[in-house]
């Protein structure tokens, strides 16, 4: 029986990724697609989501939502191009009357109580709202991934602060003490994920929809990381939100206890992991700490060979 999956994202070009594998894996059903501001604007993650469902346009589309009127210091533009699709431009038929997607979350978490994963692929705003309006949330959803923070890699958002935790770590902080129990997976993880020019512009099956897609939004992305930090290819970072879900043991981890720095003038936004031998606090997430690539690159291969 497949997965029942929500997904929060701020598409990006990985995220884009991430979600069309979710939405071609008959293993996995997408019962949610719900924007977040963070790559880019709320209003344009909006768009974005709805433009996902459009070019893809899978046999079963979730349910869709309007994103939180949230507003960030920065956005991931430079990395992700204008609109955060490489700046690329897609047909979208945008639907009226939208609810806000931590109403939506709730709602489907109440629909399929202990039967939904949450895959959150953006910073933590939504998830956070969401624990407001809902506090029996953390009982009610079945498991919580969360891409974002970092221990001992370098942040990319300030030397000790990941994106996703940068842009909203007031909400980071409350997520974290909600006892959902997440499987946190961090730069030191997601930076293991980076492909090659030659492998995101050669995807198989070019006929599909889906590959089409990718092929157009992803070469934006391989510029500005050559140009932004030097690397030779694309990190699909999110990706391991959908992998983690999708291959089972293919993300391992150990139990820790998660904190987000909310105050320093240097160190806001970081993930602050509590790894003292004996004396430790009690753990109240997974973090990853490594995932097999291999396994990972052939789950994506094979998705994409039988996309439609």
């Amino acid at each position: 029986m497949p997965r029942k999956v929500i997904f929060v994202a701020d598409p990006g070009i990985d995220t884009a990724f991430a979600v069309a594998l979710a939405l071609n894996d008959p293993q996995l059903d997408v019962i949610g697609l719900l924007p977040t501001a963070g790559n880019v604007p709320a209003e344009q993650a909006t768009i974005n989501v709805h433009t996902l469902i459009d070019v893809i346009d899978p046999p079963k589309w979730p349910k869709l939502a309007a994103a939180l009127p949230a507003r960030y210091d920065s956005d991931g533009q430079a990395l992700h191009g204008p609109g955060g699709l490489g700046g690329m431009t897609f047909p979208c038929a945008m639907r009226h009357a939208l609810q806000p997607a931590d109403k939506i979350l709730c709602e489907l978490a109440h629909d399929y109580p202990k039967e939904v994963t949450l895959i959150n692929l953006g910073p933590l705003t939504t998830l956070a709202t969401a624990l407001d309006r809902e506090p029996a949330l953390p009982a009610l959803l079945q498991q919580t991934v969360i891409i974002g923070g970092c221990w001992r890699e370098p942040g990319n958002a300030g030397p000790v602060a990941e994106f996703h935790m940068h842009l909203d770590p007031e909400a980071a902080k409350r997520v974290m003490a909600a006892e959902l129990n997440p499987l946190l997976i961090p730069l030191d993880t997601t930076r293991k994920l980076i492909f090659s020019p030659t492998d995101l512009l050669e995807l198989p099956n070019p006929d599909s929809r889906t590959c089409q897609f990718l092929r157009q939004i992803v070469p934006y992305g391989i510029r500005a990381s050559s140009h932004l930090y030097g690397i030779e290819g694309f990190h699909l970072k999110d990706v391991l939100g959908t992998v983690a879900v999708a291959v089972a043991g293919c993300v391992t981890s150990d139990a820790f206890h998660v904190d987000v720095e909310t105050r320093g003038e240097l160190t806001r936004g970081m993930t602050v992991i509590d790894a003292r031998p004996g004396t430790r606090a009690t753990p109240n997430a997974r973090v990853a700490t490594g995932v097999a690539v291999a396994d990972v690159r052939a789950y994506i291969n094979r998705i994409l060979k039988a996309a439609h």
